[in-house]
């Protein structure tokens, strides 16, 4: 990740801004005019002020540093159930709409984000893996504390029991995943959630298929996008902070992105089997212009071989071999007023 931080700020440099992570669409329906810009961010944290774990940890300063970009910025903050809802439903959402996420039910959402947000009026969603709650693990929030959050205008969401990972999971562990945990916020909470995160942002074709079928209406990964009627609502990006991520200067980029709309996404299954690395390619949007600006990467090798073919084909092609875990293709395009398109695409190959 550090090697990719340091390609991240050469690119910033040149005027070549990439995505750090990446999103990708399993199915797309017909293009419509007003989805063009109808989009929306969404930040992802998981702990706050809890310097110990920096990959997973954004510090007090930073984070108020965001809530302060937010409030007196040209953005529209939003609950992300209502920013899925628009989406879905074709109804526009105002230029720089942005949804709040947080993953894990760490103690210091309880203690240090939420006095934040409130202060803020800011709206968040909140993933709980229910295990560690069950376990009054240290550190974790209790259920006494998440039933206060939803009561103060939280969203929660579900995110397992165990936090596995899923995508290298078999059929039978992830659906009782799913299961047991519905029935734990059921007894808890008196409702199933409507949202579900991945562990990891770690999915496959089939495990969204069990998240559908589980009574969720969306899905997102732990990859880098701005949401679009274009995207997968079972896999939908967002934008990770932590310590090494969550600079302003990279947090008002992502703010003020814009989407990169496609179409036919391939290879459609994230999992990668024996076809490793695999052919990766999409259709862009004819509302998108100056395709050949377009610039992508690879989370594991650095900059990868774009094509431009007819009709806004894209074909990206990378020589090595995907490691195992977890890897991502990211492509960005300069647009306007000095604003960036982003998309991605995130792999997982069980080695």
């Amino acid at each position: 990740m550090r090697i990719f931080f340091r390609e991240f700020q050469r690119v910033i440099s040149t005027l070549a801004l990439f995505l750090v992570l990446a999103s990708a669409p399993a199915w797309v329906p017909a293009w419509a005019p007003a989805w063009a810009e109808s989009s929306a961010v969404i930040f992802m944290y998981h702990r706050f002020g809890e310097d110990t774990v920096p990959s997973t940890n954004t510090p007090l300063a930073q984070f108020e540093a965001h809530l302060a970009e937010l409030k007196s910025g040209p953005y529209t903050v939003l609950p992300v159930p209502d920013i899925i809802s628009a989406i879905r439903e074709g109804r526009e959402l105002p230029d720089r709409t942005v949804g709040i996420t947080i993953d894990d039910a760490y103690l210091s959402v309880y203690t240090e984000a939420w006095p934040r947000l409130r202060s803020a009026g800011f709206p968040a969603t909140l993933f709980v893996a229910t295990e560690l709650v069950d376990r009054h693990s240290k550190g974790y929030l209790n259920w006494d504390q998440i039933r206060e959050l939803a009561a103060g205008g939280f969203t929660i969401g579900g995110h397992t029991v165990s936090h596995p990972h899923m995508a290298g999971a078999n059929r039978a562990l992830n659906r009782a995943e799913l299961e047991n945990s519905n029935a734990r916020f059921r007894e808890m909470l008196g409702r199933i959630p409507d949202l579900f995160a991945y562990p990891y942002g770690e999915a496959s074709a089939e495990v969204a298929e069990l998240v559908k079928a589980s009574g969720y209406r969306a899905a997102f990964g732990q990859h880098s996008g701005v949401i679009n009627p274009s995207d997968d609502f079972f896999y939908l990006p967002r934008f990770a902070l932590n310590e090494i991520y969550g600079s302003i200067e990279r947090f008002r980029l992502a703010a003020n992105a814009l989407p990169i709309p496609v179409t036919d996404m391939t290879p459609a299954d994230p999992l990668i089997g024996t076809n490793n690395p695999p052919s990766v390619g999409f259709t862009v949007s004819p509302s998108v212009k100056k395709l050949e600006r377009l610039t992508c990467f690879s989370s594991h090798s650095g900059a990868a071989n774009t094509e431009l073919l007819g009709q806004g084909r894209v074909e990206v092609r990378v020589a090595a071999p995907f490691p195992k875990g977890r890897t991502r293709i990211n492509c960005t395009l300069p647009a306007e007023d000095g604003r960036w398109r982003w998309l991605g695409r995130q792999f997982y190959f069980p080695g």
